[in-house]
């Protein structure tokens, strides 16, 4: 049967609004207990069921789409210069703003902001905003925080072939950008596929690279002009220099020709100070050092080949693998070279030979890193085999202070901005160290293990916060080290300097008693090559004669030696036989008193007998002048019974035979 329900209702009703109204409840169902379904329960304990009245459904998640950001330029509609005044000439200049400060705009604009100033200078004066007046709390509680590091951010290269992050250079004005030069460093790894793109990436979007860098080659080495952020230098792998305005997009501006340029990768391209700011060098393992301006890079503006030979010679040249310049130093620059040399060089010298200043050895194989201590510019860092080492400019001969052998070859290191007593190292095995000799000189501080692959670049940013560790694998790690490690305690710079200056002083004690043992050990070797010198050369016969002569005089020196071995011999077993005598004397002198008394009458006996005519020739026994017999001189060892004789080992009783006087003598039995 189908049930059909049907709704009428009038045409005026449609729309109608609902009016609800108070009534008493209605009961529309009584269901009373049955006790005979009572039998199919079971009594529980009390138990909460929730029911969901809507379908349940897995675990999901829902995003929405991440909206990319793109940095355009924009033109000004309102300030700045206008378009028909030239910013770069005084007089249009000048003129215009006598023009605009005789404005009732201008007047009452300034007239309204010189209020608001002068409160805020007011307020200043008050209590100063920007001073830390509860400093020295902050260091103490900065002093009990352990080193520690974390990671902010993680960059990686965009194509599929990864490539290494071979150089790594901050942006000058704001730490937020970071550029990054990739290549292949191993010429046999190198394919045809393989990007030549390097990237500058905004670390606010690091999801897509701000710009992208179209060069010719591979970029080795890239760095900001710091007096233009807009612009960037690059050496290439096929020795080209190149540089960009990020205005102009991702192509170069202008490159290097080839016939000028370096022969191998350009491994260091740095900016010079001057007053274009348009000056650069870069090093090269070709072993030349080049100076460019940008204005014109048809042509390299100066040459110096680092021939430590000081002959100028290309094929006598050092590699050069990183470079160095201090802007406090404009004249002087170093060179870190493949053979483990550091060369420093005075760029304003009269003539090439003399533009090598001088050169620093301590290094086993080529040195990766060479920096300047920010603080103390005559100290620098080297890092290269399985060291670091610390270096002072007055003692050439050795470094002053340098770390412990790793296990792991080191590619990298850089001194800290803010503290002169820290600087970072980085391993082949990923492992980033920090080191503070202050706290700590046979291990480092702080020990991070970044990644599994080896590390190839490091830099640190001006503020010393935050650390970039670019691997082999273009990966880019962003770390923000703890505070301790990146503010400047409490009398450091005095206690640096007095430990560089101990350090220094004891090398150059070292240097000066090296520098003597030389000159005697030359003064020794001069003197033998003049006595042979002065030796006049001898025949053939003379020379048999003379060697004849020397192996016969061996023999006699060997005969002499056997014989005077000989002798001592005999005589230690004389003076051991003596000695046993001695003791067998020292023995019998300590008889018991009872043998003394068997002695005594003994010696009365033979005194009571008869003498008689001896013998012709016979033997008497010597005996004593009448009166209390002497004391027997020999006796037994081992001691004799009372009464009995003395014998020792089966022998008689020792006596003296010799020819007596009548009176004593009597015959022997």
């Amino acid at each position: 049967m189908e049930i059909v329900h049907i709704y009428t209702r009038r045409r005026s009703d449609f729309g109608r609004p609902c009016y609800f109204s108070d009534r008493p409840a209605e009961v529309c169902v009584d269901i009373q207990p049955d006790p005979s379904l009572a039998e199919a329960f079971m009594l529980r304990c009390p138990v909460d069921t929730p029911v969901q009245h809507g379908s349940e459904m897995s675990e999901h998640e829902v995003n929405t789409e991440r909206v990319e950001v793109e940095t355009r330029g924009v033109n000004h509609v309102e300030g700045g210069w206008p378009k028909d005044i030239n910013p770069q000439e005084m007089e249009q200049t000048a003129r215009f703003r006598k023009k605009v400060e005789k404005e009732e705009n201008y007047v009452n604009t300034i007239v309204h902001l010189g209020t608001l100033m002068e409160h805020c200078v007011r307020q200043n004066n008050a209590i100063d905003i920007y001073k830390e007046y509860f400093g020295e709390e902050e260091e103490a509680e900065m002093e009990d925080e352990a080193p520690s590091a974390k990671t902010i951010n993680v960059i990686r290269d965009p194509n599929i072939t990864k490539r290494t992050a071979a150089h790594l250079s901050w942006h000058p004005d704001r730490c937020k950008k970071l550029a990054v030069a990739y290549s292949c460093l191993e010429f046999q790894q190198s394919t045809e596929d393989m990007s030549l793109d390097s990237y500058i990436w905004d670390l606010e979007n690091p999801n897509k690279p701000q710009l992208v860098l179209k060069p010719s080659s591979p970029l080795v080495s890239l760095e900001y002009n710091p007096k233009d952020a807009h612009i960037l230098v690059g050496g290439c792998y096929n020795g080209q220099l190149a540089y960009w305005d990020t205005r102009k997009g991702g192509l170069p501006v202008e490159v290097s020709t080839v016939e000028a340029s370096h022969r191998d990768p350009v491994y260091g391209a740095i900016w010079l100070q001057s007053k274009t700011g348009t000056e650069c060098f870069s090093a090269s393992t070709d072993g030349q050092v080049l100076w460019w301006d940008i204005r014109k890079l048809s042509e390299p503006t100066e040459t110096l080949v680092l021939d430590i030979t000081r002959q100028g010679l290309l094929e006598n040249a050092l590699g050069a693998i990183t470079l160095e310049f201090e802007p406090t130093m404009p004249t002087k620059f170093m060179v870190g070279t493949e053979q483990g040399i550091v060369i420093t060089c005075n760029r304003k010298a009269k003539t090439p030979p003399e533009k090598i200043a001088g050169t620093y050895s301590g290094h086993h194989g080529p040195v990766y890193a060479l920096t300047r201590n920010p603080l103390y510019p005559k100290i620098f860092l080297t890092v290269g085999d399985w060291t670091a080492r610390i270096w002072s400019e007055e003692a050439k001969e050795s470094s002053i202070m340098w770390t412990k052998y790793h296990l792991s070859y080191l590619t990298a290191g850089c001194w800290s901005t803010v503290r002169p007593a820290v600087f970072f190292t980085t391993k082949m095995d990923g492992t980033l160290d920090v080191w503070d000799f202050l706290f700590k000189q046979n291990d480092p501080s702080l020990s991070l293990k970044i990644c599994d692959e080896p590390l190839s670049s490091l830099r640190l940013q001006d503020n010393g916060c935050i650390v970039g560790c670019g691997s082999k694998l273009g990966t880019v790690t962003l770390l923000e080290i703890s505070s301790g490690l990146c503010t400047l305690q409490r009398n450091e710079k005095n206690l640096a300097n007095a430990m560089f200056e101990r350090e220094t002083k004891r090398e150059k004690i070292l240097e000066a008693r090296h520098r003597e043992m030389r000159l005697k050990e030359r003064a020794r070797s001069e003197g033998q090559d003049a006595e042979a010198e002065e030796i006049p050369e001898e025949s053939p016969q003379e020379a048999l004669d003379r060697a004849q002569k020397e192996f016969f005089e061996v023999i006699e020196a060997e005969l002499q030696r056997r014989a005077r071995a000989e002798a001592r011999h005999l005589d230690g077993k004389v003076k051991k036989r003596a000695g046993e005598e001695a003791v067998v004397q020292g023995e019998e002198s300590e008889l018991p008193k009872y043998e003394e008394e068997s002695e005594e009458k003994d010696a009365a006996k033979v005194s009571s007998l008869q003498p008689h005519s001896p013998p012709p020739g016979g033997l008497c026994l010597r005996g004593a002048a009448p009166g209390p017999p002497a004391r027997s001189p020999h006796r037994s060892s081992s001691g004799a019974r009372p009464g009995g004789s003395h014998r020792k080992r089966g022998a008689a009783h020792r006596c003296s035979l010799a020819l007596c006087p009548p009176d004593f003598i009597f015959p022997l039995a």
